[in-house]
């Protein structure tokens, strides 16, 4: 068996898995502010459009997996030296994503939260972007992302205004 011909795929493997980690060592750092998010948010006046508590947790399951992916192709296909713009934007979102949990939930900061969201959208946005120039699919993989993302600051500012003495 020619070890050499499967470097590249044992490679790659470990680069995925390498991703996959990096994203979600950071979901875990925002689950970690959200551990009694369900009970504040039960307790949050929401607009009646708000989801229930328990959407969250699989659909952002389901984000961070493609959020992984896509990395990970743009990794694979252009390494920390071509992508190097593009996955820096890409890290950056990415904290940014855990901070909105400890804003939101464990600091109840309204106007904080509201505003690193927006910032984070524009993070996203300018990640789209730069993972467009280089390759589409890793681009097309964040769409869902950026689309949670914009119903995320909606309902951030709609359940802010709602609750003043809370947020």
């Amino acid at each position: 068996m020619d070890t050499e011909s499967h470097q590249p795929n044992a490679r790659q493997i470990i680069g995925l898995l390498g991703w996959v980690v990096v994203v979600f060592a950071f979901a875990g750092i925002g689950a970690l502010a959200s551990t009694s998010a369900a009970e504040f948010y039960a307790q949050l006046s929401r607009p009646t459009w708000a989801p229930p508590a328990s959407v969250f947790g699989p659909v952002w399951t389901l984000l961070y997996a493609g959020m992984a992916i896509s990395a990970w192709l743009i990794w694979r296909a252009h390494g920390f030296t071509r992508g190097r713009t593009a996955l820096a934007l890409f890290m950056v979102q990415l904290a940014l994503n855990a901070l909105w949990s400890w804003l939101f939930f464990v600091w109840h900061q309204g106007a904080l939260a509201f505003i690193e969201v927006v910032l984070l959208w524009l993070l996203i946005v300018a990640t789209v972007i730069s993972f467009w120039r280089l390759d589409r699919l890793p681009a097309l993989l964040m769409l869902p992302y950026l689309a949670w993302v914009s119903f995320a600051t909606a309902l951030t500012w709609a359940t802010w205004q709602l609750n003043p003495g809370l947020l």
